[in-house]
């Protein structure tokens, strides 16, 4: 799983360096989430997508966030980059909002969690400018948002895809809007796989940095073991957990009264669910049961490792699966080729709303 780049520049090079000889979780790891998923879709979902070359590819694209990421302040501040990757729950009730009930909407929790900041400064620690540059440390992270954008995003793809399908579209519209579905399936695999990694949910990312009444470690390295080095040392592969598979359904899209968008409300719920495993990693850890350092693997370990890849695998299935069933109808794209149809002008997808 990613590593956020909250350990500055030097290391970014460290693991830009490093990376041509290691084998990193942060590539395998993601690429088994997406896998699982590839492998926990049912039979009736469109086929194109378990074309070797397709499922590659998906499985390739679940690292291409990671890379926006590093190239300057300016990407580092925009969706996707940097703080898309991760959330700190602790850092809503701080700001007075309870995260079963924020808002669906990203502009509309920004707006609310920056009065919370402001009406209790005192719960929010200072923040060194020399290690702000970008200006992103204000913020508790927007993975739930970035999940359900990116899930839009797709519910798109599969809805002029399916009017192609369905109206006659040319051999390369089809293949086009194929390819469309297939990067937008990749891309939102890395952040559901994120949030399969307990760290990326808790201000506790690296060790414990809260109160630690329990004496739990505050090493600087814990996330970089779950990032990359459990699974070197494990020996852990797609194969391990190929077995746990099974086809999923889609989550309930059902119109919620509160008026939030049940998909985002959907994630949210599967973000806490990783966020309860926070103590447990920790206590795996304080026992000697984690396999860092000099302690062997452990079948708690392995246990620990390889339930959170299912778990991610198994939600991305899902929000996979729940895109093409609500996939949107097209209407514009749909009219324009009904208009070619009947002999009119080739359509397009461009739209001028102005």
């Amino acid at each position: 799983m990613s590593f956020r780049a909250r350990f500055g520049f030097a290391s970014i090079l460290f693991f830009a360096a490093a990376a041509p000889t290691l084998q990193a979780w942060d590539v395998d790891g993601h690429r088994m989430v997406n896998r699982f998923a590839l492998e926990a879709l049912p039979r009736d979902f469109p086929d194109f997508v378990r074309s070797a070359p397709n499922a590659e590819r998906i499985q390739q694209l679940a690292t291409v966030p990671d890379r926006w990421r590093n190239v300057d302040p300016y990407l580092r501040q925009s969706g996707g980059s940097w703080s898309d990757h991760f959330i700190d729950i602790e850092e809503l009730p701080r700001a007075g909002l309870d995260p079963r009930s924020v808002p669906s909407l990203r502009y509309n929790f920004v707006l609310l969690f920056a009065a919370g900041r402001v009406a209790y400064a005192e719960k929010f620690p200072a923040i060194d400018p020399a290690r702000n540059l970008d200006h992103v440390r204000e913020w508790p992270g927007f993975a739930p948002w970035a999940i359900a954008e990116h899930f839009h995003r797709l519910r798109s793809a599969f809805g002029y895809l399916k009017a192609y399908e369905d109206l006659g579209g040319t051999p390369d519209e089809i293949a086009n809007a194929k390819a469309d579905v297939v990067y937008a399936m990749g891309v939102i695999g890395h952040y559901v796989g994120d949030c399969a990694q307990p760290l990326h949910t808790t201000l506790n990312y690296n060790g414990w940095a809260s109160e630690n009444p329990n004496g739990y470690t505050t090493w600087n390295g814990l996330h970089s073991w779950m990032d990359s080095g459990f699974i070197n040392k494990a020996g852990l592969t797609f194969a391990n957990i190929a077995a746990r598979a099974a086809p999923v359904s889609p989550l309930d899209l059902s119109p919620r009264k509160d008026g939030r968008d049940p998909f985002f409300v959907a994630t949210m719920d599967y973000i806490l669910t990783q966020w309860d495993q926070v103590e447990p990693l920790y206590r795996l850890e304080k026992t000697g049961l984690l396999g860092n350092g000099d302690r062997p693997i452990t079948a708690e370990a392995r246990t620990f490792f390889e339930g959170q890849l299912v778990r991610g695998g198994t939600m991305l299935a899902q929000v996979w699966l729940s895109a093409w069933k609500s996939a949107p109808i097209d209407t514009f794209l749909r009219t324009r080729l009904g208009e070619r149809a009947a002999g009119g002008a080739k359509p397009s997808r461009e739209k001028n709303t102005k």
